[in-house]
C-alpha cells in the first residue's frame, strides 16, 4: 500500500500505473449506478487544503471522497489564518490536530506537499504542486486513453503541445506515458520548453505541423499565463496561429488521433472550440474519469483492503 501519492514515481512504475488503472475500472462502474456511492470510507476524513484556485481538480476530489461515504473538509485560504500570516506548518499542524485521515494539497510551490507529507500523519496526496507534478491528472489521461485504444498503450504516439516550461501536466504525463510504453514529442516554442530536459524520454520540435500527421494524440496545454512573469512569445494571436490546433490543422490529422487537454481550456489559443467539441475530444471524458481515478488513489491509500462494495 502506498503511503502518500507526491509523484508518478510513487506508483511504482508500469505494474503500480496499470494496478491502479485497473482498479479504476471498478470505480468507474460505481460512478454509473443510479446511487452512485459505497461506505468504502465511512469514518474517514478527507481534507482538501488547496492554496491555489481550481474548479475541476477540486470538485473531483471532494465528490470521489464523498462517494465513498469518507467525511470531507474544505479549506479555503481567503478565509483561513493564512490572511492573518498563518505559515504553512502551522495550517497542516492544526489540520492534523483534527485527526483527518487524508489531505489533499494544491501548492503554488514546487515540492510544498512533500513538505506536508513530513508534518502530518495522515496520507498527502499531490494535487498540484507548482509547475512540478500533478500524478492524478496523469492518471486519469492514462486511464481515458487507455479505454480508446485499449489495455496497452504500447506505441502510442503523443505529441504534448504548448507551455512545457510552466507545466505540472505534462511532467507527469512524461512519466506515467513513457512507463506505459507511449512515444512522446514535446512541441511548442524553444521559450515554453524547460531549460534542461536531461532525462526527459522525448523528442522535441518547434514545428507543429510536422508531427500532426503521424501521431495518435494531441494532447495541448494550457498557456499559463498566470505563471509567466515575462512575455515568452510575442503575441497570443501568433501562438494560436503557430501552435493552436485549428480546425483546419485538426482536420490534417489521421481520422482517429485524438485530443486531450487538462483543462480549463483558452478556447481560440491552444485550440479551436469546434475541434474541443468534435467526437474525437476526450476532454469532457478527462472530467468525468477524474472521479473514478481520485476514488481509486483514495481507497488504496486508506481503504483497509477490504471490497469495494
Amino acid at each position: 500500500m502506498m503511503e502518500h501519492l507526491l509523484s508518478v514515481d510513487d506508483l511504482g512504475g508500469r505494474a503500480g500505473i496499470e494496478s491502479m488503472l485497473d482498479l479504476t475500472d471498478s470505480f468507474l462502474e460505481v460512478t454509473q449506478r443510479d446511487i452512485p456511492k459505497v461506505p468504502a470510507l465511512r469514518g474517514k476524513t478527507v481534507v482538501s487544503l488547496f492554496y491555489e484556485d481550481s474548479t475541476r481538480t477540486r470538485l473531483s476530489f471532494e465528490t470521489a471522497a464523498k462517494r465513498l461515504s469518507a467525511d470531507t473538509m474544505t479549506f479555503s485560504v481567503s478565509t483561513s489564518s493564512v490572511n492573518k500570516g498563518e505559515s504553512l506548518l502551522d495550517t497542516v499542524q492544526t489540520i492534523d490536530a483534527m485527526g483527518v485521515d487524508s489531505i489533499v494539497v494544491r501548492h503554488p510551490a514546487a515540492g510544498a506537499p512533500h513538505r506536508v507529507a513530513s508534518w502530518t500523519s495522515a496520507r498527502v496526496i499531490n494535487a498540484g504542486d507548482g509547475c512540478h507534478e500533478h500524478p492524478t491528472q496523469a492518471l486519469l489521461d492514462a486511464f481515458t486513453l487507455r479505454r480508446h485504444r485499449g489495455p496497452s498503450l504500447d506505441g502510442c504516439r503523443i505529441a504534448i503541445v504548448g507551455d512545457v516550461r510552466h507545466s505540472r501536466v505534462a511532467r507527469s504525463n512524461v512519466m506515467a506515458f513513457h512507463a506505459l510504453g507511449c512515444e512522446l514529442t514535446l512541441v511548442g516554442p524553444p521559450t515554453l520548453m524547460p531549460e534542461r530536459l536531461d532525462g526527459w524520454p522525448v523528442a522535441v520540435t518547434p514545428d507543429l505541423d510536422h508531427v500532426l500527421p503521424d501521431v495518435d494524440v494531441v494532447y495541448l496545454l494550457r498557456i499559463q499565463r498566470e505563471r509567466i512573469g515575462q512575455a515568452l512569445f510575442p503575441s497570443l494571436r501568433e501562438y494560436a496561429a503557430r501552435w493552436g490546433l485549428t480546425v483546419e490543422r485538426a482536420a490534417r490529422c489521421k481520422p482517429d488521433t485524438l485530443v486531450m487537454h487538462p483543462g480549463p481550456m483558452n478556447r481560440g489559443i491552444e485550440i479551436a472550440g469546434e475541434v474541443a467539441d468534435s467526437a474525437r475530444s476526450l476532454v469532457t471524458e478527462q472530467v468525468g474519469n477524474g472521479v473514478a481515478v481520485r476514488m481509486a488513489v483514495l481507497w488504496s491509500l486508506l481503504g483497509s483492503g477490504g471490497p469495494i462494495v
